[in-house]
């Protein structure tokens, strides 16, 4: 494991203490759907913010989800290593009315480029920031301490980590040590409060856009490859149920350029669709790789997505991720239904683009 244990640090004074009460297990994952009062799932972002848009759009999405009383955002943590990718991440967070959500940054150099849009985090207008916020980069703490801190204030089986970015900061997290945060290790923390992992990473299906193979003549997926090392050890490691949304699945749904042209309007600037611009000037229909992550997150029962048998992925040395089906198995994977494309992306596209509602914060 590249990583250094990061558990112990003093956190920002972002931090606000959350708590939910919420079932855990397969049935919840399977059956249930969020909804207001008890069972609404903390949910943790893992983003690689800044190396393309649909984490911004994701991020979006989850507002509006807590906007609609069917989780709360209780965290965001940051595997791009670039220091405007937290600073971006508090811009829509502010947008979204929740600047208060804490947000932590990883310690490795994992796309340390600044990518094509994080500079709206450091832009002005007329002497004012382009997008209101007030972290400033180099400002956020290690990710590990502030998983572990939202982790333990959390009740047990109460919390939802969508990872749409690099393995990094959870493959840290379970290498972690007890401390004064909390006794248990982080191995132990995650068995304890997390209820799901949902992942985008990896490929489970046939797709047309194979940019990278690998040994066994599968499409090797951008998330697992840029840190395979942390990739492995946690499909290796990780004690909860996982969902992996593969790349085939966003690849599969588009998010439609006439949205970014449309939908956005109700005000001057929206961080989201300028990211996807920035990222890519329209007309094109950007693959809705993270989306559909946090959709399944909060929405499991919704009906966007079917679920392969329980199994077990393991990923190779190559970055190729291996299904085999086991009754018993941690994971599952999305499957798109046949003919159901267009529900689901009119739910993200109605989701990403929801005016925010202010007073948000919690």
């Amino acid at each position: 494991m590249r990583g250094r244990v990061m558990g112990g640090t003093a956190l920002s004074w972002r931090f606000k203490r959350r708590v939910s009460a919420c079932a855990s297990g397969w049935f919840v994952v399977l059956l249930a759907t969020a909804s207001a009062g008890d069972g609404v799932p903390a949910v943790i972002l893992d983003t690689d913010m800044g190396n393309d848009c649909d984490d911004a759009l994701a991020l979006s999405l989850l507002h509006a989800l807590a906007d609609r009383g069917e989780c709360r955002v209780a965290a965001v943590t940051v595997t791009k290593s670039h220091p405007l990718a937290a600073s971006f991440v508090d811009c829509v967070n502010t947008f979204h009315g929740r600047g208060a959500v804490p947000i932590g940054v990883c310690g490795g150099d994992v796309t340390p480029r600044q990518g094509r849009f994080l500079g709206l985090a450091a832009e002005e207008i007329g002497g004012e920031p382009r997008y209101p916020h007030d972290l400033r980069p180099g400002s956020a703490p290690p990710a590990v301490g502030l998983l572990r801190r939202v982790l333990a204030a959390e009740q047990d089986g109460s919390v939802v980590i969508c990872q749409v970015g690099f393995a990094t900061n959870l493959a840290e997290l379970l290498l972690s040590e007890g401390d004064e945060i909390s006794p248990l290790s982080g191995a132990e923390l995650v068995a304890a409060k997390v209820r799901l992992l949902s992942v985008m990473a990896g490929t489970f299906g046939d797709v047309e856009d194979y940019h990278r193979r690998g040994p066994l003549g599968t499409h090797v997926e951008y998330n697992v490859w840029k840190d395979v090392v942390s990739a492995r050890f946690l499909a290796e490691r990780w004690p909860t149920p996982i969902v992996w949304s593969g790349y085939e699945v966003g690849f599969a749904l588009r998010y439609p350029h006439e949205s970014i042209e449309e939908d956005f309007g109700y005000v001057p600037r929206h961080p989201a669709a300028e990211a996807y611009v920035r990222y890519k000037p329209p007309p094109h229909d950007r693959p809705s790789w993270d989306l559909t992550s946090v959709l399944h997150a909060v929405r499991p029962g919704a009906g966007y997505f079917e679920l392969s048998p329980p199994g077990r992925v393991t990923v190779t040395e190559h970055a190729e991720t291996v299904f085999a089906e086991d009754a018993g198995g941690r994971d599952r994977f999305l499957i798109v239904p046949e003919g159901g494309e267009d529900r689901a992306i009119e739910a993200m596209r109605l989701l990403a683009s929801q005016p925010p509602a202010r007073g948000a914060d919690e």
